[in-house]
């Protein structure tokens, strides 16, 4: 086990100096420059041409539908100078299962409706707005990759990470969302759908000026950047004109970052057999390498091969071990963090994966020293990702250069970089030091925690556009 256990080690921390984690970097660029001249799946131009100025108000209904979690809450929006610019007035989060992903045909966006129905039920005034004959105006926070053909409309191009509905690929969400809701007589208008990654620059961009970048780090990775419209390929835009450049400076891409990587992150070989044995092989091989759900599937598939070959669990695979995708991010950070002494750590993973007896503590010793190198490997490569996207925007804006300020700020929402232990503050300090050695003169880079500020960029994304932004 203890060979084993170095040879994990070394496999996912031998390219994780900061000269190495450079070099990706530039890889990325070098494919993120190539993505937006071409390819209809990645840096796909929003809608959005600008970001908020901070005056926007109103209230409206916001959803956001990610990996994992359904989001539907009632959005505030009272100001940058207020004292609260942004407010939740009222929130209904549900799990996104196996048992959700495997829906077919329309029962998935029915489900949606039911739980628009469910969290209206609670609010008295706007479940009496939706019974008037002025409509509720609805914004949505899209976790999967669309081809936006208006602020409101967008066709479904893929949703991955197991869903099964399918058969809607190449259809309008706009129109899939506004009927399921009209099946159930809500008086609902969509005003406007925004990538999850794009909401959270909005909703950012809303109460701090400083924002032009935006990741997800969840059960998934994205993130969206603030780009000029000439960085872009006409082909880009698709159908619709190409924005004049004397009207339309910047646009806000969704660069679909899950997508890149694949020829530049070296792998090992339990990314290889995850990958293989994917519903869909490498679709999103750097999401495969770092998000949350992943993390945990890699951590498996070295359990399952040292129990077959080291004896881990006498040998024995914990039935709880043995379905695919079982193993929770928040067990790893417990594993990881281990805020309590070894014994109820033991006892802790006894009862999490039904063990015959408590693990001893060499196997807890391999256990946290798998955790450690998936994690470390995790941080590294985001934080590379992080730094190629904001090199991109500082070769491409040179308005950063006049703006004043004297830093980018990147909005960071997601369980991951957010409640992981100590996983946003290990990647900004790696940031740092890297923006410190590649010599480029770039401003500093803060990544700020933003919760729930996919829903809340919903929730802006409606605000502009019915303010006509």
């Amino acid at each position: 086990m203890d060979h084993l256990g170095k040879q994990v080690q070394e496999l996912h921390e031998r390219h994780l100096r900061v000269e190495s984690l450079l070099a990706l970097s530039e890889k990325l660029q070098a494919e993120f420059k190539e993505r937006l001249q071409s390819g209809s799946q990645c840096m796909l131009p929003s809608h959005n041409y600008t970001l908020p100025n901070g005056k926007e108000h109103g209230t409206c209904l916001a959803l956001e539908v990610g990996g994992s979690t359904l989001r539907v809450a009632l959005i505030d929006l009272n100001g940058r100078a207020s004292t609260q610019p942004l407010r939740i007035r009222r929130i209904v989060a549900s799990t996104i299962d196996n048992r959700v992903r495997d829906l077919r045909g329309l029962a998935f966006f029915d489900w949606i409706a039911a739980k628009i129905r469910e969290m209206l039920l609670g609010d008295r005034e706007a479940r009496l707005r939706t019974q008037s004959s002025q409509p509720l105006p609805l914004g949505i926070a899209w976790a999967f990759p669309i081809d936006q053909t208006s602020i409101r409309s967008g066709n479904i191009i893929s949703m991955g990470k197991g869903f099964h509905c399918s058969t809607f690929k190449g259809s309008d969400l706009g129109d899939l969302i506004t009927e399921a809701c009209q099946r159930l007589n809500l008086n609902i208008r969509l005003d406007a759908i925004v990538n999850d990654s794009s909401a959270v620059v909005l909703s950012r961009a809303y109460v701090d000026p400083s924002t032009r970048l935006a990741v997800i780090l969840g059960t998934g990775l994205n993130a969206a950047v603030h780009l000029p419209v000439r960085c872009l390929d006409e082909s880009k835009f698709g159908a619709r004109r190409f924005p004049s450049t004397a009207k339309i400076n910047h646009v806000l891409v969704n660069t679909e970052l899950s997508m890149f990587g694949k020829n530049a992150f070296p792998t090992t070989p339990w990314d290889e057999d995850l990958n293989a044995r994917h519903i869909l092989p490498d679709y999103q091989p750097l999401e495969y390498l770092l998000a949350g759900k992943y993390m945990g599937e890699i951590v498996r598939l070295v359990l399952v091969e040292a129990t077959e070959t080291c004896g881990l669990f006498n040998g024995k695979l914990p039935p709880d071990l043995s379905v695919p995708f079982c193993l929770e991010t928040r067990i790893l950070a417990a594993i990881e963090a281990d805020f309590f002494p070894h014994l109820t750590l033991a006892r802790f993973l006894r009862e999490e994966w039904t063990l015959p007896g408590q693990p001893t503590p060499a196997e807890i010793r391999f256990i946290r020293q798998v955790v450690l190198a998936v994690s470390c490997r995790s941080q590294a490569y985001f934080t590379a990702a992080i730094h190629a996207l904001s090199n991109l925007l500082h070769d491409m804006d040179d308005s950063l250069l006049r703006n004043g300020l004297d830093h980018i700020s990147i909005g960071c929402d997601g369980s991951v970089i957010n409640k992981y232990p100590g996983y946003m503050q290990k990647c900004q300090l790696l940031l740092d030091e890297m923006v410190r050695i590649d010599g480029t003169g770039q401003k500093k880079v803060v990544l700020e925690s933003a919760g729930e500020s996919a829903v809340l960029g919903a929730g802006v994304a409606v605000a502009m556009a019915n303010a006509g932004a």
